[in-house]
């Protein structure tokens, strides 16, 4: 995007950015399962205790992992980053997968990159990427053509809470890349801190507004644990790793593969078919995010007269 992410791309061997990219990539394509597992395992109308079960004992168990506690300022840090990329992204997510149909809730979410794309300017003070933002509407667009349907309905609490959740998450993958890692610090400590600090936030309105649910089965308790273990702690390790190597707003756009694979898994597990213009909408979103992770062309000097 600004002249940081460019010089990087131009100076990192492509097999190890590749890499990295593909690394990254894992944490929103299992991200993708959210809404499938939100709306068939766990209870429903629990938001926040499904947050809470989501962040704090991952939290714990990347604690007891990496056996190091924040120092300084990186405790206030990590409350703020814990906030942002869980406290409030979790249960903003959770209401929007309960109010909106996954489509609806899925486009609200690409809106990410254009988030990231905007605030790095005012935070990182890059220089504004029309080549980026562009990609970025065109995966919007993508999306909206795979996973919206002529049923599509609209609530404005889903509404609110999806945009807030994309601004949430944006705002804290972009502090991610300003404020880096604190050296000696692996990233399962640093995703530890933050998913504890969330789980901290959210343990009394959890048990306060929306109290354990009655009917936690062995569904449920599998879903707790997919969302848990591999839909937090594994991959915002990933994430994490990624945002510190590439460049944030291509990171973003990666993000673009969570309503994907979700519209893919609700396809397979409803036996719904693809049709024409849901797969150009494929084709779309995954041009804008492979194109989203090179450089934009440089102007050619004119020649002189």
């Amino acid at each position: 995007m600004g002249v940081v992410d460019d010089r990087f791309v131009k100076t990192t061997p492509t097999s190890a950015r590749l890499g990295w990219t593909g690394l990254t990539a894992i944490a929103p394509a299992v991200w993708g399962s959210t809404f499938i597992v939100t709306t068939h395992l766990l209870p429903e109308g629990h938001p926040l205790f499904a947050a809470l079960m989501r962040s704090l004992p991952a939290g714990l168990i990347a604690l007891l992992i990496a056996r190091k506690l924040p120092r300084g300022s990186w405790w206030w840090k990590s409350a703020v980053l814990g906030t942002l990329n869980i406290g409030a992204f979790f249960p903003l997510l959770f209401l929007t997968a309960q109010h909106l149909p996954g489509g609806v809730a899925a486009t609200l979410g690409a809106a990410q990159p254009l988030v990231v794309a905007f605030l790095a300017v005012v935070i990182l003070q890059e220089r504004f990427s029309i080549w980026r933002v562009l990609w970025g509407v065109i995966g919007v667009i993508g999306v909206a053509l795979v996973v919206l349907g002529p049923a599509a309905g609209l609530d404005f609490i889903g509404i609110f809470a999806g945009l807030g959740g994309a601004v949430s998450m944006g705002c804290g993958v972009v502090l991610m890349k300003r404020w880096g890692r604190p050296e000696g610090v692996s990233a399962v400590g640093l995703v530890g801190w933050q998913l504890t600090a969330a789980g901290v936030l959210l343990l009394i309105p959890a048990f306060l507004v929306d109290g354990i649910p009655a009917g936690i089965d062995g569904r449920a308790v599998t879903g707790y644990l997919w969302l848990g273990l591999i839909g937090a702690l594994l991959t915002y390790t990933l994430w994490f790793s990624g945002i510190r190597r590439l460049p944030v707003t291509s990171t973003a756009l990666l993000g673009l593969l969570s309503p994907l694979v979700a519209a893919v898994l609700g396809a397979v597990i409803a036996h719904e078919g693809l049709t024409l213009l849901q797969l150009v909408g494929f084709a779309f979103a995954l041009t804008a995010m492979v194109a989203g992770q090179l450089s934009p062309p440089s102007r050619r000097e004119r020649a002189p007269v």
